[in-house]
This record gives structure tokens, sequence and C-alpha cells, in this order.
């Protein structure tokens, strides 16, 4: 497993991380996407680990923290082993303090978390999403705070606008607190708009981009294509796909380069589509998740080739899609002084 360092910190995180979503089962939502128990969360874990993927992703909010809790048993006895990811932000209680960034949330979310978990610390702790009604100072100095106590070593951000990470960066800066090393962001061949704005930030400002639903939700698994309806029982089938509908047209014609690939490099459609976002800027991992060990085993196979540039550029060209203002407008403008961005 190729490892990378996590934006412009000293740390270095596995190419691919082991998403625990599918842990648990918590209500219809989340066992749409799995219901794996302790017995299968810990067979999942030994394969990553012989794999040498050893960052966990997870949340406190996946099934209200039964996937914390299922992952914490199931690393027992081996947390020096491996790394933990977790988040907190959204909503995991019934009390108005429940959720948000507040300095009141966070330390109690912290310390849930890590009970759950059957550790001490925390490796990598996101901020879920970003809370408006939380001052950005009083989010950061607490999270500056419960990195000093030693419970978390790294902090992140996840589904942040532009100004949101870097007005949070800012302020880090400002007053010497702990800075996100690490961005988990919404980014597939279905959906590029990361490219626009936070792809040019991450590298200016040494964030690294941890990548979640790379297949867009299962549209880009191989099961959805021309003449080829949805199958009915998949995650997608029950709850629909993640981000926004795209153009069916462009959706087929990824799809069908995809396939053509897979049959040039032996390979399957969803280990082609993961290869192509491991070699995009400032990733640093990316999240694949498994319901069962036939899914993990092909999410591994992702890192074990790589990509030619003119395969990668047919990619490119089926997957491109108009910007917004103002980047149509900054491309058209400046686009001497603003090149495509590359991997630093």
């Amino acid at each position: 497993m190729e490892y990378r360092r996590l934006g412009g910190s000293g740390f270095s995180v596995p190419a691919l991380s082991f998403g625990t979503a599918t842990f648990g089962g918590g209500n219809d939502f989340f066992r749409a996407w799995g219901a794996s128990d302790v017995a299968e969360a810990t067979r999942l874990v030994d394969l990553c680990l012989d794999a040498g993927l050893t960052m966990f992703d997870t949340a406190d909010a996946y099934s209200t923290g039964l996937a914390e809790q299922i992952l914490g048993q199931a690393i027992a006895g081996r947390r020096d082993r491996l790394l933990i990811s977790t988040k907190a932000t959204f909503r995991v209680g019934p009390g108005p303090n429940d959720l948000g960034s507040s300095r009141h949330h966070l330390v109690a979310a912290c310390d849930a978390s890590l009970k759950r978990l059957g550790t001490d610390h925390i490796d990598l702790w996101y901020m879920h999403g970003f809370d408006l009604q939380t001052p950005i100072e009083e989010t950061v100095r607490a999270l500056d705070d419960i990195v000093r106590a030693g419970k978390v070593r790294y902090v992140g951000c996840s589904n942040f606008s532009g100004w949101h990470l870097m007005k949070s960066l800012a302020t880090a800066d400002r007053y010497g607190w702990s800075r996100y090393v690490a961005h988990q962001v919404y980014y597939s061949l279905l959906a590029r708009e990361y490219e626009w704005e936070l792809m040019p930030l991450g590298l200016d400002q040494q964030v690294g981009a941890v990548i979640w639903s790379p297949l867009s939700g299962g549209r880009l698994s191989g099961k959805i294509g021309r003449n080829r309806v949805l199958p009915a029982g998949t995650r997608t089938a029950q709850i629909g796909a993640m981000g926004p509908e795209y153009p069916q047209e462009q959706h087929y014609a990824i799809v069908d380069v995809l396939e053509d690939l897979a049959r040039e490099t032996g390979r399957t459609v969803p280990q082609v589509a993961l290869n192509w976002v491991l070699r995009r800027p400032t990733v640093a991992s990316v999240v694949v998740g498994a319901r069962n060990e036939a899914q993990l085993r092909e999410n591994l196979g992702a890192v074990e080739f790589t990509l030619t540039p003119e395969q990668v550029a047919r990619l490119d060209e089926a997957s491109g899609r108009p910007p917004v203002y103002p980047y149509w407008h900054q491309r058209r403008t400046s686009s001497d002084r603003n090149p495509p961005p590359t991997r630093p």
C-alpha cells in the first residue's frame, strides 16, 4: 500500500482508507449501506491490515455512534497497528447542543467518540460539516485545546466551501492554533466540482484531500450503464445516489470509457474509477467501503495498477463539465495566469 503525506503535515496516511458507514445498520438509511456486526467488521479489518490499509474512517453520526462502537470492538488489542479518523458536528441527540461545532458540543463529542472507540486518542478528527451558528474562532480554539490535551493528533474538515476553509485556516494561523490538514470531500469522475476552487485552495494552503463517495454513491460501480437499469436491492436503489443528478448521457459516456479501460487493463469498472481519483492533485487518501469481503478485495485492487496518461485523458474528456461563474470567466480571461492544478 502506498503511503502519502497528509497536506502540509508530517503525517503519512495510506492511499486507501476504509469507511465504516456500513457498520451497524442502526436505522433505515444506514441499513441500506450495510449492517456489519462485530464479527464481520473484525474480518474486514483483518483483510485491510493484511493489505496495508491501516486507516479506518468513521463518524459519531454513523448509526448514532454504533459504527464507532463496532469499530472499537473490531480493533481491540491492536490499536497500535492502525489509524482512526472520525467526525463530529452532525446531530447525535435530541438536545439543542447535541450538534454543531461549539466548544460545548465538541468537548463532549470527542470524549464520547473516544469511549466508543475504546482508545485514548483520535489520529484525525474532522468537523463533519460547517456550523454557521458558531464563530469560527470558537471552533478552531476548541480544536486546538483538544489537540493540546492529547485527545486528537490532527484536525480536518469535511464538506466546507472555499471561504469556510480559508477563514478557518487564517484564524488558526493568526493565533498559532492547530490548522486543518485535511479536507474530506465529495469527488469522482461524475462530480468534479472540487476542482474549481477547493483543489487550488488545497494546493496553495497544503490541505490534503480525503475523498468520500469516489464512485458517486454507486453510479460508477459498473452496475448502471447503457441499457442497464439500477438493480433492485442496491443502496442507490433504496435511498438514491449521493449528490445531484448529472446529465444521463454524460453518465453513460463516462461508464462507456470506464468499461473500455477495464477491458484494456484487465481490471473492473470500479477499480478504474478509483484509480483515476487516486492520481488527482491534492488527493492523499480515498475512502472505500464494503458490505462484504468480495467488495473489499475488489476495492483494494485499485492501487495495483496505474492508468496511462492517454487513458486518463480519455476519462478527463468524458467527465469534463462546464464550470460555474466565476470559474468559467477566470479560465477564459486568465488562462495564462491560472494553469490547471498539478500535484505538488
